[in-house]
């Protein structure tokens, strides 16, 4: 039976062309399981096991450490440092997971131990829904020409490794379901979208920047200021009522995002292990806005000034590569916030790919690394600083060599292989083939 001129197809025959997608996607999210089989039932105990099997997760540790067996997050009577460090989103998540882990296996404090392996197998189920649902949504997102580019979500090495170190898939589904939001001009569920996500993961705040500069030069103002009100109201919904109930829960997270010093994968902790002047001396979170204030005024004036305007993910991915180079912690999850706004900026495979091996190899390094820290000490097993440094350097480096080419395509757009497609922007939204009403070559003329 054929259909109308204009007709959409029924649901069933759009979704058929991503089953295949979320059949990987699934694949994916099984394999990362297996990843961490050996740790699943309590191996963290052991440090030395956890980190020669390379299993290490904050789901099972934090579900004693936070108090998950018996208190509510945010409400438990702890210590301030021991309040659950993430946004009520994530917190809210953890709090429901643990309940039902308490409720399916029963008993007190003495069942802590099966309740946390059931809170794990738990959360993996959702952060799998979550990588799933982020798969299929990048793929709506890239649209028919490149739909098949969310492989490297689904599966890419660095995703599968990485996967259920933390909650940040969740984070990543609500990125997505928001970038396709905007896409399909629903500026509303796109600004609750984001509201959501910022209250889960704090990383998609640069986004809200990627779509005013697009404003700027397209004067498409009543979209934006409808998607952002959206997104603060959604944040205000989610959060006020912890920040009046449970003020001290609620603020651990950005106490501790503020105080946290020089961590791990951070560029600074280069700098400083190697005592390099002012760079490794100085105020880190006064460097780390500079800098960040620096690369992002850089990619205000590229996007004003370039020849045509950006796609809407190429600024997200310079904006969010920019995030992460400068801050003072960059953690081997991290990777799962960048591979779908890397690969939806520039889908093209032979940076992508040395960037996993960098991914790759920063994974085991850290853990490698680690073995040969206090409180472990075990050098015969693990690696020096040296070492470790080169890893670290590897992701700077290569996320640097994509950002560069990212540039270079926003500067010569016939360069761009999705625009080579006819595409103008796919998850452009309203400035999909919008005219330029202001930009700095212009101002300058």
């Amino acid at each position: 039976m054929s259909l109308a001129t204009g007709q959409r197809p029924p649901l069933v025959m759009r979704a058929v062309p991503y089953l295949p997608l979320g059949l990987f996607a699934a694949l994916g999210a099984v394999l990362a399981y297996v990843v961490r089989l050996p740790c699943r039932t309590g191996g963290w105990n052991d440090q030395v096991s956890t980190y020669q099997n390379f299993c290490y997760t904050d789901i099972y540790p934090l579900y004693f450490d936070r108090q998950l067996a018996t208190q509510d997050p945010y409400f438990a009577h702890v210590p301030f440092d021991k309040q659950v460090e993430y946004p009520v989103v994530l917190g809210e998540v953890m709090q429901v997971l643990a309940r039902i882990a308490r409720a399916v296996v029963g008993g007190g404090i003495e069942a802590a131990a099966p309740q946390a392996v059931v809170f794990y197998d738990l959360t993996v189920i959702v952060l799998g829904i979550s990588l799933v649902a982020g798969v299929l949504l990048m793929a709506a997102v890239a649209g028919p020409t490149r739909r098949w580019d969310a492989l490297w979500y689904a599966l890419a090495p660095s995703v599968i490794l990485a996967a259920y170190i933390n909650w940040d898939l969740i984070a990543g589904a609500l990125s997505m379901g928001m970038l396709l939001a905007w896409a399909r001009r629903r500026q509303v569920l796109a600004g609750v979208l984001l509201g959501l996500a910022i209250a889960t993961k704090f990383y998609p705040l640069m986004f809200l920047g990627a779509l005013l500069l697009l404003t700027l030069r397209t004067a498409r103002w009543r979209p934006f200021l409808v998607t952002l009100g959206a997104t603060v109201a959604a944040w205000l919904v989610v959060n006020v009522p912890f920040m009046v109930l449970a003020w001290d829960g609620w603020r651990r997270f950005y106490v501790f995002s503020q105080e946290r010093g020089i961590d791990w994968g951070s560029p600074w902790l280069f700098f400083q292990n190697k005592g390099w002047p002012i760079l490794g001396t100085a105020d880190v979170s006064m460097l780390g806005m500079v800098s960040l204030a620096v690369l992002c005024l850089g990619i205000a004036v590229l996007t004003l000034a370039a020849p045509r305007r950006p796609r809407l993910v190429q600024i997200c991915f310079l904006a969010l590569a920019a995030f992460m180079m400068t801050n003072k912690v960059w953690s081997p999850q991290f990777v799962l916030w960048l591979v779908p706004f890397a690969v939806l900026a520039r889908p093209n495979w032979k940076p992508l790919a040395l960037w996993q091996v960098a991914e790759m190899w920063y994974f085991f390094a850290i853990w490698l690394y680690l073995l040969s820290q206090p409180p472990v000490e075990r050098p015969d097993l693990g690696i020096g600083d040296d070492t470790y440094f080169t890893a670290v350097w590897g992701r700077i480096i290569t996320i640097a060599i994509m950002m560069a080419f990212v540039v270079r395509d926003i500067l010569r757009p016939d360069n761009d292989v999705v625009r080579q497609a006819g595409v103008d922007d796919q998850a452009g939204g309203v400035f999909d083939r919008a005219p330029d009403r202001f930009t700095l070559r212009a101002a300058h003329q």
